[in-house]
């Protein structure tokens, strides 16, 4: 495994921020469409129920993409599925911006979706490509962008979205995958890191059909109803399925996800804690613009509009970011276990603090910031655990499938969020619709942080693991070459 030295040489830091850049870009997707969501299915002449498939294609999307991203940069290498996901991202931006039907912008979301499979490639590819003392660093600052994007791409979304034609949200998407696909190409340098086998077709497709019934049938359980036969279908299908697939997967001599692998104790609870610390993370960003945008009438509600809700929740995204580095610190100084646990902490300590500082936007914007310091400090501290752990011709499908258990922890903690929102609720005014009481917002911060709190324990029960030792300087007198 070596950089093509027929390449000119590039400066790690410049590669770093390509990787950065356009994981961001990507991940920003997942929250594009949120501020217009209500309004989707006047727009695409819809109903509502139709409608709500415009967010969750990009969900099930990026759910199928991650772990088949992940094993595709392992075998035929990294830096071309980096490319091929940059363009597919930019066919779904493309497609959504010259549609204004509901079929052709399904079809766009699901592309952007796939894209997603960007992320966890970037995050293994850094380990290659820059020198080892920004390896921590540099991992940190990517895995970060998965949660960053979410947070970011809600206020933008909205400042586009207010006084221009909702198309223009897809236009600058547009815009950022043509930014990403040239990144991609012209900054990224050539790894010969490709290990020559061949993709596991019948694993990849159980694995889709397993995990898109399964988050098809939690996203839609609290509308279709939890007993209902097509959500306990596809749920308990979705079980039966993924049950064979991992026998199948058992048996097979190379495996889209090795289960012998994922199934070593570091990795299992690294990717246990990964959901709780993914729920975490989602369950503030569907509770707070709730309550910052809920009428003053109600004594609780804080009367933000969208647009001022975006903004209140963007300084979270930047503090996963600031707290990138100091994940960095830690794992260096400490090791990955700590750093991951000490993150989930402070998730969990952040949803305390919201359960009791409601009563003003600022005193939100303090709550969600403590809980994203710690998702930025877990999510930085999770490709390093995996990566530990994992032998290298799988580096890539690792981290994805670490990824995926993230988005899996997201998903789930939208449905929980739901059935608790409304199992108390209120009316205001007689004929008028049922919205969530202050107590069930305050019940979803302690769900929160009792996800958040249970992660930080799973992760104790990781082996410990010595930080690596520091290599000793070399001196000029160690370069100098004696004379004979």
């Amino acid at each position: 495994m070596h950089v093509d030295s027929g390449a000119p040489a590039k400066n790690p830091v410049v590669i770093l921020v390509a990787l950065g850049f356009s994981s961001l870009s990507v991940s920003l997707m997942q929250s594009l469409v949120i501020p217009i969501q209500s309004e989707l299915p006047r727009l695409l002449g819809t109903s509502a129920s139709n409608a709500s498939w415009v967010v969750t294609a990009t969900l099930l999307g990026g759910a199928v993409a991650m772990p088949v991203a992940g094993r595709l940069a392992d075998l035929a290498g990294k830096k071309p599925v980096l490319a091929v996901s940059a363009l597919v991202l930019l066919a779904g931006s493309l497609i959504c911006a010259l549609s204004g039907s509901l079929l052709p912008v399904l079809a766009g979301r699901v592309l952007q979706g796939l894209a997603m499979g960007y992320i966890p490639v970037a995050i293994s590819f850094v380990r290659e490509v820059v020198p080892k003392h920004l390896v921590n660093t540099a991992t940190a600052s990517i895995s970060a962008t998965l949660g960053v994007g979410g947070a970011l791409g809600l206020p933008l979304a909205a400042w586009i979205a207010q006084d221009n034609d909702w198309h223009w949200l897809f236009w600058v998407a547009t815009a950022l995958a043509v930014a990403v696909a040239l990144l991609t190409v012209l900054v990224l340098p050539h790894v010969h890191d490709a290990h020559g086998a061949r993709l596991d077709v019948i694993g990849a497709v159980g694995l889709a059909v397993g995990l898109v019934s399964i988050l098809v049938g939690v996203t839609k359980g609290n509308d279709w109803g939890w007993t209902a036969g097509s959500t306990l279908g596809l749920v308990l299908g979705g079980i039966v399925v993924l049950l064979a697939w991992g026998l199948f997967e058992l048996r097979h001599d190379a495996p889209l996800v090795d289960l012998r692998t994922t199934a070593r104790r570091p990795v299992l609870l690294t990717n246990i804690a990964a959901a709780l610390i993914g729920f975490g993370l989602m369950a503030q960003a569907i509770v707070v613009p709730q309550l910052l945008q809920m009428p003053a009438a109600t004594g609780y509600g804080l009367g933000q509009s969208l647009l001022a809700a975006g903004l209140w929740m963007a300084p979270s995204g930047l503090m996963m970011l600031l707290f990138a580095p100091v994940s960095s610190f830690l794992i260096t100084r400490f090791g990955g276990r700590t750093a991951l646990s000490l993150g989930a902490a402070v998730l969990a300590l952040g949803y305390v603090s919201g359960a009791v500082l409601m009563d003003a936007p600022w005193q939100l914007l303090l709550a969600t910031c403590i809980a994203s310091a710690g998702v930025g400090i877990g999510y930085a501290a999770m490709p390093t655990l995996v990566l530990e752990n994992v032998p290298a011709n799988e580096a890539a499908a690792g981290v994805a499938f670490n990824a995926l258990m993230r988005s899996i922890g997201t998903t789930v903690a939208g449905a929980v969020m739901a059935v608790v929102l409304t199992s108390r609720t209120t009316v205001l005014a007689p004929g008028a619709p049922e919205i969530p009481t202050v107590d069930a917002f305050r019940l979803c911060f302690v769900v929160g942080a009792v996800a958040a709190a249970i992660g930080a324990a799973v992760v104790l029960f990781i082996p410990r693991r010595k930080p690596a030792e520091p290599e000793p300087a070399v001196t000029a007198a160690d370069e100098a070459v004696p004379v004979r």
